[in-house]
């Protein structure tokens, strides 16, 4: 669907001295004409928006193509205008709504809600619209300057290849449909648009876009639109491009969003596929979201997308390009400026940004303008400040886990003093940060090393903040000598991010002088050569961990933190299961914590209790005995009420018999 705004100069209407009431009829004789003229049925609007002494403006919604000039002149000579009527210039839903807005209050159109609801597009404006954005790309870019453009982003192993395709396939106005759509990785969100804007652009300037805007829809794991939003999207969107952009800083799994994020990732892909000859796609996702990018490759059946993301760059590119930062910036390049790149190590282009920046703001004061020389940085304040960031709020507004929000906020206390003995130029060992984390099975230490790794991300101690998570299975390799190339490639994985090694002990339980004996060694062997990038934390049984550190002491003594996890009290559990009802926009009634207390009571006695899990189950198990309940009684009598409620009468409680294992929550 396409909108236009065109302005024309008026010849023989002179309204300036009209009398109200002369006014009124004309406004009321083209509000008429102009419905009669955009008859139902048709696949176009036009209407006249303002008219002024010398000019007049005029909207135009399309959903076909069409000879625009010749539609708009036709226009114009039914409501009895004399206007001479310029060149189309294509606008976005937001400006479109602007003009209908204006047509309205100028009474040049009879009810512009209806105009809306008729193209669709009611359903993507006001408080239960969409949430997207909009922007129209440069029809007048030049081949030499986008390829000069894509230069700067070191992706000439995808984005220059492509770029090549799109101007070598030729201009055809006939062909219609996309052979490809595109993913876009990088963990630089200005970087990202450029990329996309340069795509968009090319694609335009050689036909294989009839439109010159494109829609950008945000996604977060807590999103959440009908199916009927995100094909308003699309279909308005016919001939241009949809661009979706995951903003998440991880991908990790969180059972709490999981149905939101597969229902929008199956709404979104759905609509790909459905409109994938009319509407473009582009997909942006930060590169370590490995997870949301595979579920998004599961549902797009066989749509072919082009994978854009930087190059790795080696050592002595990264100077270069340093180098040319400061030519750009008219500043002298220095040895301090290339001093932290190391020639064994490669480098994103965000990265060596940021080298740069830190760089170029001392040079600032230190010698192109030195009287600022003695002015301490704003990052004082920062280290001084509590954490902050969604994810420390999410880890503070858990439930319970008192002992374990201590021990990382003095682990973010001292990591941050660290930086600050280090840019005072204090020398002192990199620290290690490395963690363990014991509790029995439920306590969350899974979901506070996510948010851990996120709330260093967010707080600046680590680069990038991404959790690599590994078992035995992701370790140990199959032959001889595998072993120690699989945990380097791990812990290269998680490089700027965190490790997490889940029940660590089965590398070595039954099983002395095999290959987990290799795994332990190269890991505590990665966690020295990385103690500056990476942190490890290490996760299991209170009581195995410890024989566990006790059989490795060379590992015990690189350990910087000890969390533990204690057991959730009955009263927590009550707690979590309120904060699930709630969640899932539902309520548990007093009669029903009641019984739940007493379950966790007794639940907690056997020797498998789940804790949280438990608690997720018995609440799911809940809401499908809710269902059942529901269903036995008169369902026009059924309210609102009933529907979000949980009552004890929902609340089954398992048979449990202690220490016998059993399917928890089931009945």
């Amino acid at each position: 669907m396409l909108f236009y705004k065109i302005y024309g100069e008026t010849i023989t209407i002179d309204s300036g001295d009209e009398e109200k009431r002369v006014k009124r009829e004309m406004a009321h004789s083209i509000a008429t004409k102009t419905a009669e003229f955009n008859e139902i049925g048709k696949k176009s609007y036009c209407f006249l928006c303002e008219m002024k002494d010398e000019y007049a403006t005029l909207g135009l919604i399309v959903d076909v193509p069409c000879n625009l000039v010749e539609l708009t002149k036709s226009y114009v000579k039914f409501i009895g205008l004399d206007v001479t009527v310029g060149c189309p210039e294509e606008i976005t839903l937001a400006n479109m709504q602007s003009l209908l807005c204006c047509a309205n209050r100028h009474s040049y159109v009879e009810d512009d809600d209806e105009i809306l609801e008729r193209f669709g597009l009611d359903k993507l404006s006001g408080r239960r619209g969409l949430e997207f954005g909009e922007n129209l790309v440069n029809h007048k870019a030049k081949k030499d300057a986008l390829f000069a453009s894509a230069k700067k982003y070191y992706m000439d192993e995808t984005l220059i290849p492509e770029l090549e395709r799109i101007y070598a396939g030729g201009k055809s106005l006939d062909a219609s449909g996309h052979p490809v759509h595109y993913i876009v990785e990088t963990d630089d969100r200005d970087t990202r648009r450029e990329v996309y804007k340069i795509i968009l652009d090319a694609l335009f300037c050689n036909l294989r876009l009839k439109s010159c805007r494109y829609s950008f829809l945000d996604f977060v794991p807590t999103s959440r639109y009908s199916h009927m939003a995100y094909e308003s999207l699309y279909k308005v969107s016919e001939g241009g491009a949809v661009v979706v952009r995951y903003l998440a800083d991880d991908d990790s799994e969180d059972d709490s969003f999981a149905a939101n994020e597969e229902d929008t990732i199956a709404n979104i892909c759905d609509m790909a596929r459905r409109y994938r000859n009319k509407v473009l796609t582009i997909l942006c996702f930060p590169r370590e979201c490995k997870r949301i990018k595979a579920r998004f490759y599961e549902s797009l059946g066989t749509m072919s997308f082009i994978e854009v993301r930087e190059d790795f760059i080696d050592s002595i590119t990264a100077k270069r390009h340093l180098g040319e930062l400061a030519r750009r910036n008219h500043v002298r390049a220095d040895k301090k400026l290339f001093s932290g790149i190391k020639d064994t190590q490669t480098y994103l282009a965000p990265e060596l940004q940021a080298i740069f920046d830190e760089w170029y703001n001392g040079k600032l004061k230190s010698t192109v303008y030195p009287q600022y020389k003695d002015v301490a940085a704003v990052r004082k304040d920062t280290l001084k400040a509590k954490p902050q960031g969604m994810a420390y709020d999410e880890l503070a507004e858990m439930i319970g886990l008192s002992e374990a929000k201590d021990v990382i906020k003095k682990a973010l206390n001292y990591y941050k003093m660290q930086k600050l003995y280090e840019e005072k130029g204090v020398k002192r060992d990199n620290p290690a940060m490395h963690m363990i984390f014991t509790g029995n099975p439920g306590t969350a230490k899974t979901t506070v090393a996510r948010l851990f790794s996120r709330i260093m991300r967010e707080n600046g101690l680590l680069s990038k903040g991404q959790l690599v998570e590994v078992g035995r299975g992701g370790l140990v390799g199959k032959y001889t000598g595998w072993t120690a190339q699989t945990v380097q490639a791990k812990f290269a994985e998680a490089s700027g991010g965190v490790l997490f090694i889940d029940e660590a002990y089965s590398l070595v339980d039954d099983r002395n002088g095999s290959f987990g004996d290799e795994a332990i060694n190269t890991i505590v062997q990665e966690m020295e050569n990385h103690r500056a990038d990476v942190v490890v934390i290490f996760a299991g049984y209170p009581d195995k961990m410890e024989e566990f550190l006790a059989k490795n002491p060379s590992l015990r003594s690189r350990i910087a933190f000890h969390v533990p996890f204690a057991d959730y009290t009955s009263a927590e559990l009550c707690k979590i299961a309120e904060h699930l009802s709630k969640k899932n926009g539902m309520k548990i009634d007093e009669e029903a914590i009641g019984k739940l207390e007493k379950a966790f009571d007794a639940a907690r006695a056997t020797t498998d209790f789940g804790n949280g899990r438990y608690v997720r189950n018995l609440f799911e198990q809940a809401k499908m005995n809710q269902a059942s309940r529901l269903l036995e009684k008169d369902l026009e009598s059924i309210s609102s009420d009933d529907i979000t409620t949980i009552t004890a009468d929902d609340i089954v409680i398992p048979d449990a018999k202690k220490g016998v294992s059993r399917r928890i929550g089931f009945c």
